[in-house]
């Protein structure tokens, strides 16, 4: 499995021939666009910074859209969504879809905009996390201490933090919150199930490629 991060809530996850993007960026939003052809796309907010499904077709390719909480099935990739809340932009309460998926024998769990607490149930649906994508930067999301005692809670093996400002100081308060200094962003992140033995809340900061 590669995983790339395009920026604000955008990633490239390929396994096989198979791509699956998440929070694709539009062509309204302020942040840089990527296109490239996927064949899921999980949007977990209705907000033109995370709703681009227009930039994932490329020649024939077309992705399957998926925009909200239910279950689905696509080319054997079982996905179960889950209703949250997120207050990004200055909305008031709008619907956070937070993702749960496994790819390559590997357990992605895909936050969104999430911006506030996960209710016990949905806790005890979100177990075995291989991969954990969070929110590290405020704007109407998870604040950085926020966010590492959810992604705590949760108990993943890797942690990719996500939607900061690479100037400010979000992402170093952040690795403070779990105890590290600094970490070196790399490009991608390329991964097998047999990697992740033995890690537990091992953060993995990446570098965007947009």
């Amino acid at each position: 499995m590669i995983i790339t991060y395009l920026g604000a809530e955008f990633f490239k996850v390929q396994f096989g021939e198979t791509v699956i993007a998440f929070n694709p960026i539009s062509k309204e939003s302020k942040f840089k666009q990527s296109r490239f052809g996927a064949d899921v796309a999980l949007v977990s907010l209705n907000d033109k910074d995370f709703n681009g499904f227009e930039t994932l077709g490329f020649g024939e390719k077309k992705p399957f859209e998926i925009s909200g909480p239910g279950e689905y099935e696509i080319k054997g990739i079982f996905i179960k969504g889950f209703k949250s809340v997120s207050h990004y932009g200055g909305s008031k309460g709008k619907i956070n879809t937070i993702y749960l998926l496994s790819l390559d024998g590997i357990s992605l769990c895909f936050l969104g905009a999430l911006g506030g607490e996960i209710d016990k149930e949905t806790m005890e649906s979100l177990d075995d996390i291989d991969i954990l994508f969070t929110p590290i930067g405020g704007q109407g999301t998870l604040e950085p201490s926020a966010s590492y005692k959810i992604a705590v809670n949760l108990e993943p093996k890797i942690i990719i933090p996500m939607l900061y400002d690479e100037k400010g100081d979000v992402l170093k308060k952040f690795l403070k919150e779990g105890g590290e200094e600094k970490a070196e962003p790399q490009d991608k992140l390329t991964i097998k199930k047999k990697d992740l033995e033995g890690k537990e809340g091992e953060i993995v900061v990446l570098a965007p490629q947009a």
